[in-house]
């Protein structure tokens, strides 16, 4: 099989392993069980169709599957909505459009706008293999000043799993880096042809210890909304009810806004730390001078 096939290959296997057969309804026909969750027979036989061709769609060897059978089986398997988005990608035959190396990725000037009008709450934009593209001051703060690096290594996947200073400062880190490296598998089955992502992969692959267990879990995740906490070293604990939106007119770009009660303990720090980093007008002292 090629790399693609063993993509779905193993994509498809860890998905079954975690359905057992209680809860696939089936009854104990007493036969031993060599690996866990449903076997191949029992998938194809709840979703309709023949063990043969079943395993065909394991093995990347069936031909378009129809709507009907996929549904069945992202029914059969639980898959959620990113799964479900997941596999469609893996059974899609890459086209020459999608082979085409990517155009680099703008961020149009009312999106600029927008982040600097956001000036009370972190907000920021990521583009493909979570890319951050732009962001306002507070973002900069809360996370890490993104505009200080090189434009190659702005990227939130490399911040949160590469740099020591996020496992320090974001809280519940596993759980956060966990679901980017998600966030990333989804991206790769819809975009197999991205060198750079390949890169990233690789060099994630290398540096990070965590990595490359989460990455062979083949969990996909999309994130829309959640909540997010944060230990800054000047202001403490903030606690953020994040939203992410796809930006009208590039489907590659998603506005990210971090935000905050009224009133909250949160807001009140986002307010201090505003004041304390705001740029001074030179000649004029800053805070503690």
């Amino acid at each position: 099989m090629d790399d693609r096939s063993n993509e779905l290959a193993d994509f498809l296997r860890t998905r079954r392993a975690r359905v057992t057969p209680d809860q696939a309804g089936l009854p104990d026909d007493g036969r031993a069980r060599r690996v866990p969750g449903l076997r191949r027979d029992e998938v194809a036989r709840l979703a309709g169709v023949s063990t043969e061709y079943y395993t065909r769609i394991e093995q990347g060897r069936a031909q378009n599957p129809s709507p009907e059978v996929l549904e069945a089986l992202a029914g059969t398997l639980r898959l959620d909505p990113s799964e479900r988005e997941h596999l469609t990608d893996l059974l899609a035959r890459p086209t020459p459009a999608r082979r085409a190396p990517a155009s680099p990725q703008r961020v149009r000037p009312g999106l600029h706008l927008m982040l600097q009008t956001l000036d009370h709450v972190p907000a920021f934009i990521l583009g493909r293999r979570t890319d951050v593209l732009a962001s306002n001051r507070l973002a900069r703060e809360v996370l890490t000043d993104f505009d200080a690096l090189p434009a190659p290594r702005r990227n939130l996947a490399r911040y949160y799993l590469l740099d020591p200073d996020a496992r320090e400062r974001v809280g519940d880190w596993e759980q956060i880096a966990a679901e980017t490296v998600a966030i990333l598998r989804l991206e790769a089955g819809r975009s197999p042809q991205d060198r750079q992502l390949a890169d990233l992969v690789g060099e994630l692959t290398l540096k990070s210890p965590e990595f490359s267990t989460w990455w062979n879990d083949h969990r996909v995740l999309r994130r829309t909304h959640g909540a997010k906490h944060y230990h800054h070293p000047l202001v403490g604990d903030l606690h953020f009810s994040y939203e992410s939106f796809q930006v009208p007119g590039d489907r590659d770009q998603t506005l990210c806004v971090y935000n905050v009660e009224p009133g909250s303990d949160t807001a009140q720090a986002l307010r201090l730390l505003t004041s304390w980093t705001a740029p001074q007008p030179s000649g004029t002292p800053g805070p503690g001078a």
